[in-house]
């Protein structure tokens, strides 16, 4: 992969100039690099990692499985769409697994709320044969950055 999609992704806030020096380029030529790939739509976004824990009121974090019937014409596809647009849906997979077809990360306020977007909108959908629902009891690490050393402190104060 390129260095500077390398970088971008471990972090999305570097500046065009300290891109530029880590590069050996000018910014001119990073920040045209940066459009000609959001262009392409290989640079979709930038994200915010958040430690959720740290917060009140953060709601809840699930991990779907989903046996899908594939569609003739379009697969797993139209499925994963579908499921995609939901506003709770963060991230759909397709899985090699013998036992699921599709991994989709929800969150939702509480474990109710995402209980209920399982049954009243993914489990109704035609092309569903089942689920099963993982509720995400502690983040360790996400996209690359780790919690653990927060986990420890958090452990080492409730011990005082």
């Amino acid at each position: 992969m390129d260095k500077l999609l390398t970088l971008l992704e471990d972090n999305a806030q570097f500046t065009y100039s300290q891109l530029a020096a880590m590069l050996d380029e000018t910014e001119t030529e990073i920040k045209k690099r940066i459009e000609d790939y959001k262009q392409k739509g290989v640079i979709k976004g930038t994200s915010t990692i958040i430690d959720r824990s740290k917060l009140q009121n953060a709601g809840v974090n699930a991990i779907i499985e989903i046996k899908v019937t594939p569609k003739a014409e379009t697969g797993f596809d139209e499925t994963a769409k579908i499921v995609a647009s939901f506003d709770n849906v963060d991230s759909v997979y397709l899985a090699a697994s013998a036992t699921f077809d599709l991994i989709a990360f929800v969150r939702g306020a509480n474990i109710q709320e995402v209980s209920s977007f399982v049954a009243k909108q993914l489990s109704t959908l035609d092309s569903v044969v089942s689920t099963a629902t993982h509720f995400v009891l502690t983040e360790y690490k996400k996209s690359g950055i780790s919690f653990i050393d927060d986990c420890n402190e958090e452990q080492r104060s409730m011990e005082l």
